[in-house]
């Protein structure tokens, strides 16, 4: 078989111990051959003493390997076992008890603990029959160790290959190597003999060895050795005896019992060779069978020589014999040279591939080599046991299956041999938790007695119970599942009967010779038990592992004293270091094993099968449960480096460990200040190596973090910690002698002769793959910072590795990762040479693939129990405080699902982190409801079968006692009734027994330990205050005594109180003295470590209880696949990461230090980025801009200007995601071109350091400042943001615009303004004009408010610069082609127009016409909706006050519509254009130019009809050209009517609009009239409607200039309009009518009057074109209007009541000074007054005042209504029914008016209170109104067409009342008094009694009875011409009708 090598670096040995005075020999591998005892002088080398035997030892290990049990023997460590202690490795007393330690035979199982027996970890074991199991458990990795087949075609005399340090093969080998006499003696004997399967051995080999036994003295002696070598020779001289081996053997055997040094180094050496040429493989054996492992045939005298020897023996299997006489041979006084043989024999035994040693005694094989290491004082014998057992352990390891398909015996070799490759080639997969279930356990066969199996005595307590759980009938026989290979390879099965049970071919590297093995076991498939259960030959091998895995462990428990601690020498530490070493080298190589699901170890006794990595997780965590607190260094280190394997390897299976280990032990150290900086320097290297794993370290968080069980947040710990180690200040810098950190010295008293320590003692880790030199680590607390920050920045690195970056990137890089994992490993097996950059990945990189079955990976899932378990601890926190609050707090949040005494109570009593204190405190409270909680509480609690003492323990564990005695005394009295009822085998008689003795315990408690008690409570105390307390009797005196011993002995405390305490020394000269010599700090880490194992080691023991019990809720561990999770991670631990690069940053100047901290920003600041995480991204750019120190250039340094290139390489790599973190960037790119100009001697303007001296940066940064990089990279910045997202280039050019701002603010009024920034966008301007539409529109949004603002600054020169800069880019923007419709170009101009309304500057403005010109004139073609801008621009500058402007603006506007009106109509800018023109129309100060500009607005009507771009467009219906052209053009001359300052302006604009309108209007569209009227025409009045259109006057003479001008004209105008268009416009009649309306009602009697004529103007002139319909119309106006200017409130009381003021206060206000617009209000009738109300002075003059204004608008109506009915053109159109109408309303105000009239006594209140200042009255309004009336009724009366004839008795109706009241009222007037009235009313009564004379006779005979007497009393009276007239003709008629007289 090929010698396989571990690892190259395990040719570096151990410590040895003193060595004898020989020298030893040159060359090992001569030593090892020769016989004799002849060695060389000169001294060895490490290089010479690597020989073949030396493997690759990865780490140092301990001592005595373990006792093989079952699988997973259930072994506590025996107390015994840890108090074990080397004393002086240099005696022979030492060297005996080691030697008794190792040798002792002890068959008590580790499970039975009541025994304190000590139990060797090499007692043979045992034998199991195990059972094999095929699992397919899908957590099994990919990876695999590839173990290396020897060549097939070897002979068996080939040496195994030796690989040296150099790398390079050789092919020495002890197993084979000749002996000088057999070379002496070749050609004397060329026979050879013929053994098993053809083989044949060399005859001399035997005979030689022979020959020399026969020849000795001891042959002589003892008859049974004469008589068996004689026996032995005559069978091999004959050539016999190759099939009786242990007829050859017997004689060896017997020599090796002669303790002679010379037989036994020839008969090891010949045993040695004979087991090269499988000489020791038996035939089948007998049929009674050997019992295995034999029955300790050493346990007789060594030395015995007797011949009864054999007889003695037992039968046993010639494997074992072969390898107790191998083992026996050594003593601890066995010369070195048998030692070096019975290495060179073991070594070839159990690297054999034919002769296969198995437990027992592959354990016993460990053990000697083991004792050979400890034992032996020659260096060359040390290493070469120490390699040698590295090799043998590996090789138990190798030899292990657990990819390939499950071995079966009795497949053929080609079989195998085909199934192997094609395992090869088809590698197996994890299987999903659907397709693989969990295996049924399979009970176990016997195997044949050649395996060393033949009882069972270590039952396996620990199997899986899921499988029990789920398959609980185990007792019909279950067929298992096909293996994972099977399902790989595709086949179901094989016709094997092996593999139809479910079993697998050999491993590939068996050896042919095995054939008649495997036949000879697959025939005894008979002898298999009712289970149908086969073990397989890798099942054996599994657990060879288990076992010699679970002795080092054990071995690496053993503790020290305090002299092996401080001597590297002693026997315990080499032994500690040693397995410690291999238990290392083991997990290194061989992770797979642990944690591959075909690693099933089978109990004999319960059948149960139980994983690989369950059955040794107890011894491993145990190991480093001790091992990690130890303060000897190697030790701590190779600790740190098991650990980091188990985290790296095993952490889905051992989750729970990990978490007590890291909390427990890893973090506290690191934590503490009495641990050395080497301690910490090794677990942050160990850190820092989880943080190279992404997945490992999401993992930590996804599994800790947020699972609510694990007591601890380890990853956001663990990140606080390594920050606060990064940023411990200290004022130390790095020096070349650093001093060494406060490690322990060991010594090497006694020894100074001795040969010098080799190197591993120092370096031991680095002799395995992967581990960490931290040899030069720790030295300095700079160093310690140094190595912190490093894995701070590494755990950035991660995540941001596992976070950022796609997963398909991922995934296929984890592929690649694992491919060539696997191809190195190859190659580190072949060769023994590592690939150190594989060593990392082979974890990480097979961890993206880490698959957990039925849990899926939801982000969202951990995030919610993250979050969950925040609320959990911050609920904690608040309990820990204030438990009532923290109570309420649980129960809000659902922790505690109800107020419930049982349901609190089991809260408090299971969930960690609360403190016992405050539990105490809450549950001891007084009021019932604690009270019930408390008792729910001790009801949960079992004391079941429990010690009082032990109970009261248990009981007291669960929270603190509180000091008040009522509290005490509810506690201890619910205690004893809980007890009490839980046990009835007690002493006590009652419940209060057990409550007065609970009560007593706490107090002598108290007595015993308490410090501040002096004197103690005797026992006799004790007994006497416990008397009686039985229900009056005494308890048993001995139960008392033994109680108050227990307590006095252990006190009872809280497991959180046992640590040590540590003790501060004094600071006096006392103690100063005292102290010295002393190692404090070790002392004090001594205490506290000591404490940590203990509660580590508690917790393991009852997590390993739970685990039997089957409880594993809490353990699946969850593998992370998402990127997401990097986000909760980062949101985490920002704060140290941020703390933990700052501070090194600004407290160091080391540049590998800076170099770190950037790079930890560059991944911070990547990871915010990435996650959008807004708060952390600023805080880490913010952090890192203020490290530029750009603000202080005099204290600027180097490292200020790395970080000045790191805020540059961020802002490139990541601008898309920092949105507002750009303005710290870019503020810090232009204070770099500040320095930059400062440094080149520009005097910058400084507004913010006046009166202070600036500080220059030195010469050396100012040039870096100018270098490549950084120039480089801030050019990037700029040039490449055309590369950034649409919503990234928005935030840059805000922060852009800003930082641009604040630099032209702080130029103030600096004639060089600072403009760097603005120039930059001007070029990302540039770079970015080629962007979308809709991107760009966003970014000018931004850019145009900019250019605004600063072309408005009040520095000159930054206008100039901002407006040239505009210009270019407008010159730019403008080759761009728009499409129509859209209005890029106008938004972009904007600025200009802007600047021209707010910069005041006059040069500014005249450069923005400038800017203007120079477009036009290069880029007028181009121009589209940008004219409209253009011509907003000139708008503006026509309002500017300065002449020049203005002029230069209307030479623009002049040239752009004399040139370009055609493109102006196309683009659609000619509204725009007629508005420009519009407002320099309205320049008031410049009459010329107003002038000018609105002779152009009427020369643009000719040219626009001629323009085709202006007539209709077919292709758009809907643009109606109208709206397009006209309209603009007429609103313009309306806006000038409306708001021209100048009043010729005013009127020519009024003359050009209607002289249009007439012109033109005949070929308006009706519709278009319509927009016309309601947008142009009736909005010129609209002042008369609402007070709202008055502001746009700035004076009331400016309206009142308005009104009467301006209005009264365009009124006129109108109405001629109309009368002009009348068939067009009279649809419009109705607005008209309203406008005249609304201008009649004005309290400005001036509107009023213009109104009413406009309005008889209106009807007179086209009376003719009137329609029934509108005349119907015409007539409700004059009726609204009647109504409305009737003053109804003349009879208002309220108006008469007195209030205080005088009369004559009332004065007319409206003097006529100033025409004013006043609508009139509604009349108000009686009905609306209320009848309590009280006006106020000024309210009751208002009313008056309207009061009057309505009788004269009344009067007007009147006067209008006369004139135009007494107009015959319009009588004889008006319709009768109309005018009947009309009369109604003039009958009204008529009754109105006489009614008022004839109230005296109103009129008399209403001159009283002051309403006028005579007697008010209506005469005038009553007479006109009945004049009117008279008049209008009569002509109805006599007008002889028929429709009025038809109405004549409807007229008649109203005609006779009327003028009968007229005649009585005129007969009551008298003449002195009433003149006027009498003046008044004359006319109206001449006109009446005329109408009487022209009745028709009938008509006149019916009315005379009434008519006749007023006549008649007329002529009493004085009368008038006009009423004799009428009396005169009245008379005649009256003689007429009577016929008195004769008609002549």
């Amino acid at each position: 078989m090929a010698n396989v090598e571990v690892d190259r670096a395990a040719s570096v040995a151990l410590p040895s111990s003193p060595s004898q005075e020989s020298p030893p020999p040159h060359n090992p591998v001569e030593a090892l051959d020769s016989p004799k005892d002849t060695r060389d002088s000169e001294p060895v080398s490490l290089e010479d003493s690597t020989h073949a035997l030396t493997a690759k030892a990865h780490v140092p290990v301990e001592e005595p390997l373990e006792e093989s049990g079952d699988a997973v023997g259930s072994g506590h460590i025996t107390d015994r076992e840890q108090r074990s202690t080397v004393g002086d490795e240099g005696s022979t007393v030492e060297r005996r008890r080691w030697l008794q330690n190792l040798d002792s035979r002890d068959d008590t199982t580790i499970a039975d603990s009541k025994e304190n027996t000590s139990v060797s970890h090499f007692e043979e074991p045992v034998t199991d029959n195990a059972s094999t199991l095929v699992s397919s458990d899908p957590h099994v990795h990919e990876e695999r160790v590839v173990p290396l087949a020897p060549p097939e075609s070897l002979p068996p005399t080939s040496p195994p290959v030796s690989v040296h340090p150099d790398g390079h093969s050789k092919t020495e080998s002890v197993a084979t190597a000749a002996s000088g006499e057999t070379s002496s003696n070749s050609k004397a004997h060329q026979r050879s003999l013929t053994i098993s399967k053809g083989h044949t051995v060399s005859v001399v080999l035997i005979t030689s060895a022979l020959e020399t036994i026969a020849a000795s003295k001891e042959a002589k002696r003892s008859a049974p050795l004469r008589d068996s070598v004689k026996r032995a020779l005559e069978m091999v001289r004959a050539g016999e005896g190759g099939d009786r081996p242990r007829e050859i053997f017997e004689p060896l055997r017997l020599a090796c019992e002669t303790r002679n040094e010379k037989l036994m180094v020839t008969s090891l050496d010949c045993i040695s060779k004979l087991i090269s040429y499988s000489f020791f493989v038996e035939e089948t054996p007998s049929a009674q069978g050997l019992p295995s492992p034999p029955p300790s045939p050493g346990l007789g005298p060594r030395n015995s020589m007797s011949g009864a020897s054999q007889s003695n023996l037992p039968p046993m299997s010639l494997v074992d014999l072969v390898v107790h006489t191998i083992t026996s041979c050594h003593t601890e006084t066995t010369p070195e040279t048998v030692s070096l043989q019975i290495v060179k024999a073991l070594l070839a035994l159990v690297l054999s591939p034919t002769v296969l040693v198995h437990q027992s005694s592959l354990l016993k094989t460990v053990r000697t080599v083991y004792n050979v290491f400890l034992l032996s004082t020659d260096p060359v014998n040390q290493m070469v046991a120490q390699g040698g057992l590295t090799q043998m352990v590996h090789h138990v390891f190798s030899r292990c299956k657990i990819n390939g398909p499950r071995p079966v015996y009795g497949a053929s070799a080609s079989r195998r041999a085909s199934r192997d490759n094609d395992s090869e080639m088809y590698p197996s997969r994890p299987l999903s938790a659907a397709s693989t279930p969990q295996t049924p356990p399979v009970p176990t066969s016997t195997l044949a007695p050649e395996f060393g199996f033949a009882r069972d005595v270590n039952d396996d307590r620990q199997a899986t119970t899921s499988e029990r759980e789920k398959h609980p009938d185990t007792g019909s026989p279950i067929s298992p599942p096909a293996s994972v290979g099977d399902h790989a390879n595709g086949t179901e099965g094989s016709s094997s009967a092996g593999l139809a049970n479910g079993s697998a071919p050999l491993r590939p590297d068996a050896n042919p010779s095995l054939d008649a093995l495997h036949a000879e076991i697959a025939s005894q498939e008979a002898n298999r038990d009712n289970h149908g259960r086969e073990l397989t030959l890798n099942d054996l091998f599994i657990k060879d592992a288990f076992l010699v895995f679970r002795a080092l462990c054990k071995l690496t428990m053993k503790p020290l004293n305090t002299e092996s601690e401080r001597d590297l020498k002693s026997h315990a530490m080499r032994s500690k270091l040693l397995s410690l070493h291999l238990v290392l080298t083991v997990l290194n190589s061989h992770m797979a094993l642990f944690v591959a699901p075909t690693s099933i170890i089978y109990s004999s006794s319960s059948h149960e099968a139980t994983p690989f990595v369950q059955a040794v997780n107890q011894y491993l965590c145990l190991s480093l449960s001790r091992n990690a607190v130890s303060s000897v260094p190697q030790v701590f280190e190779l600790s740190v480096e098991i650990f980091w394997r188990v985290i790296s390897g095993m952490r889905t299976k051992l989750k729970k460990e990990i978490e007590v280990l890291l909390h427990e032990i890893f973090i506290p150290i690191l934590e503490m200040k009495t641990s050395t900086l080497k301690q910490k320097a090794a677990i942050l290297g160990m850190l820092q190596r989880l943080a190279q794993d992404p997945q490992a370290l999401v993992e930590i968080y996804l599994n800790y973090d947020c699972d609510s069980q694990a007591a601890d947040n380890i990853y956001e710990h663990l990140m606080n910690i390594i920050s606060k180690i990064g940023t411990i200040p200290s004022a130390v810098q790095p020096k070349a002698s650093d001093p060494s950190s406060p490690a322990l010295t060991p010594t090497n008293k006694g020894h100074s002769h001795s040969t010098a320590l080799p190197p591993s003692l120092s370096t031991t880790a680095l002799s395995v793959p992967g581990s960490m030199d931290i040899s030069t680590l720790g030295l300095s607390d700079f160093q310690l910072r140094k190595q912190g920050l490093e894995c701070l920045v590494t755990v950035l690195r991660s995540l941001v590795a596992w976070g950022t970056t796609a997963r398909e990137t991922v995934v296929d890089a984890a592929a690649d990762a694992r491919a060539q994992t696997r191809a190195n490993q190859e190659t580190v097996n072949d060769t023994g040479i590592s690939n150190p950059s594989v060593d990392r990945l082979s974890i990480g990189a097979e961890g993206p693939r880490q698959s957990t079955p039925d849990i899926g990976d939801d982000p969202s899932k951990f995030e919610s129990a993250r979050q969950k378990k925040t609320t959990l601890l911050e609920g904690i926190k608040k309990f820990n405080s204030k438990p009532k609050s923290g109570i309420e707090f649980f129960i809000e949040n659902g922790f505690i699902p109800s107020r419930s005494p049982q349901d609190i109570a089991r809260f408090l009593l299971h969930t960690d982190g609360l403190n016992k204190t405050m539990i105490g405190e809450y549950l001891g409270e007084g009021n019932e409801e604690n009270i019930a909680i408390m008792h729910a509480f001790v009801d949960m609690l079992e004391f079941r079968n429990l010690g009082f003492v032990d109970a009261l323990r248990t009981f007291l564990q669960t929270f603190r006692l509180p000091g008040e005695a009522q509290k005490v005394e509810r506690f201890m009295e619910k205690f004893a009734e809980r007890y009490f009822t839980t046990n009835s085998q007690t002493p006590f008689a009652s419940a209060g027994a057990a409550f007065v003795l609970a009560f007593s315990t706490i107090m002598l408690n108290t007595d015993a330990h308490s410090p501040q008690v002096k004197s103690r409570m005797s026992k006799a105390d004790f007994l006497k205050n416990n008397r009686g307390i039985n229900d009056g009797a005494d308890l048993p005196e001995e139960y008392l005594s033994a109680l108050y011993d227990d307590i006095v002995a252990n006190e009872i405390r809280m497991k959180d109180e046992i640590e040590a305490v540590v003790s501060t020394p004094g600071t006096g000269l006392a103690n100063v003295l005292a102290n010295v010599g002393r190692d404090l700090q070790r002392e004090a880490y001594l205490m506290q470590s000591s404490g940590m194992a203990n509660k580590t080691e508690a917790l393991f023991r009852t997590m390993i209880k739970s685990q039997r019990k089957g409880s594993k809720a809490g353990d699946q561990f969850f593998s992370a696949s998402h990127a997401v999770h990097v986000r909760p991670m980062f949101e985490a631990a920002w704060m140290p990461f941020l703390a933990g690069l700052s501070g090194p940053l600004q407290d160091t100047d080391d540049p590998e230090v800076i170099e770190l901290c950037l790079d930890g920003f560059k991944s911070a600041i990547h990871i915010a980025c990435f996650f959008d995480l807004e708060l952390e991204r600023n805080a880490f750019v913010t952090t890192l801009a203020k490290f530029t120190f750009l603000n202080n250039l005099g204290e600027m340094k180097s490292k200020n200007m790395e970080a000045i290139k790191t805020l540059l390489d961020v802002a490139v790599s990541e601008g898309n995601y920092l949105k507002s973190s750009w303005h710290e960037v870019l503020t810090c790119v232009s204070q770099l071109e500040r320095m930059q100009l400062i440094s080149s001697g520009v005097d910058m303007p400084d507004s913010g350091r006046k009166g202070r001296p600036r500080m220059l940066p030195t010469e050396e940064l100012a040039n870096e400042s100018r270098s490549t990089h950084i120039t480089v990279a801030a050019d990037m910045i700029f040039s490449l943001s055309h590369y950034l997202n649409g919503t990234a280039i928005v935030d840059f050019v805000q922060a852009l615009c800003d930082v641009s701002w604040d630099e032209i603010q702080s130029s103030g009024l600096s004639p060089r303004p600072r403009l760097f920034s603005l120039q930059k966008l001007v070029e990302i301007s540039y770079y970015n004009m080629n962007r979308m539409r809709l991107e760009w529109l966003s970014l000018w949004d931004i850019l145009g408010q900019h250019f605004n603002q600063v072309c408005c600054h009040s520095n000159p020169n930054v206008g100039f610069f901002a407006l040239d800069s505009l210009r270019q880019l407008a010159m730019r923007f403008l080759e761009k082609e728009e499409l129509p419709h859209f209005t890029f170009q106008k938004d972009f101009l904007k600025p200009f127009e802007y600047t021209m309304v707010h910069n005041a500057n006059p040069d500014v403005r005249d450069m923005v016409l400038q800017c203007l010109s120079q477009m036009i004139q290069a880029r007028v073609h181009n121009l589209r909706s940008g004219w409209r801008t253009l011509f907003g621009v000139l708008s503006a500058a026509s309002k500017v006050l300065t002449e020049r402007i203005v002029s230069s603006a209307f030479e623009i506007v002049t040239r752009v519509n004399r040139d370009h009106f055609s493109a102006i109509a196309r683009h659609g800018a000619f509204a725009d254009l007629t508005v420009c023109i519009t407002d320099f129309c309205k320049v008031s100060k410049y009459q010329k130019i107003s002038l000018l500009a609105i002779g152009m607005l009427r020369g643009v009507i000719p040219v626009m009809l001629e323009c085709p771009e202006c007539s209709s467009d077919p292709q758009n219906p809907a643009d109606d050209p109208m709206i397009r052209f006209w309209f603009p053009v007429l609103f313009g001359f309306y806006d000038i009517i409306m708001n021209a300052e100048d009043l010729e302006v005013r009127r020519l604009a009024l003359d050009s609009l209607f002289t249009t309108l007439k012109t033109y209007g005949p070929d308006y569209p009706i519709d278009f009239w319509d927009t016309v009227c309601q947008e142009l025409l009736f909005p010129i009045f609209a002042v008369l409607k609402s007070s709202q259109d008055l502001s746009r006057f700035n004076s009331q003479e400016d309206m009142s200039v308005w009104l009467q001008s301006t209005m009264i004209q365009a009124l006129r105008d109108l109405i001629d309009l109309y009368t002009y268009l009348f068939d067009i416009l009279e649809r419009f009649m109705d607005g008209l009518l309203e406008l005249l309306c609304v201008c009649i009602c004005q309290e400005n009697d001036t509107l009023a009057r213009i109104g009413t004529s406009c309005l008889q103007q209106l009807l007179e002139h086209n009376v003719k074109k009137m329609s029934p319909a509108r005349w119907d119309r015409i007539t409700a106006t004059f009726v609204k209007l009647f109504r409305t200017t009737t003053p109804h409130q003349l009879f208002d009381e309220s108006l008469r009541v007195d209030i205080e003021g005088s009369p004559s206060d009332f004065a007319d206000t409206n003097g006529g000074q100033t025409m004013l617009p006043a609508p009139l209000s509604p009349s108000a009738t009686m009905d609306q007054i209320k009848p309590d109300a009280q006006l106020s002075l000024s309210e009751r003059r208002r009313i008056f005042k309207q009061i009057i204004v309505k009788c004269v608008l009344q009067l007007l109506l009147i006067e209008t209504l006369n004139d135009l009915l007494r107009n015959d053109l319009v009588y004889s159109t008006i319709p009768p029914e109309h005018l009947l109408r009309m009369m109604g309303v003039l009958d009204h105000s008529y009754q109105f008016a006489r009614s008022f009239n004839e109230d005296k006594d109103l009129r008399m209140a209403l001159w009283k209170v002051g309403f006028m200042k005579h007697l008010p009255n209506l005469l005038k309004q009553e007479s006109s109104s009945a004049s009117t009336l008279v008049h209008v009724l009569l002509r109805m009366y006599y007008d002889p067409r028929p429709e009025h004839q038809a109405a004549r008795p409807q007229i008649a109706e109203r005609l006779l009342p009327l003028e009968l009241g007229v005649l009585q009222d005129y007969n009551r007037l008298r003449l002195d008094t009433q003149a006027k009235n009498i003046a008044a009313w004359t006319p109206v009564v001449a006109e009446i009694l005329q109408g009487f004379c022209r009745f028709d006779d009938k008509a006149f005979l019916r009315y005379m009875p009434a008519v006749y007497p007023l006549a008649t009393e007329l002529l009493s009276r004085g009368l008038p011409d006009e009423i004799r007239e009428g009396l005169k003709d009245y008379y005649m008629r009256v003689g007429y009708a009577q016929r008195i007289i004769e008609r002549t």
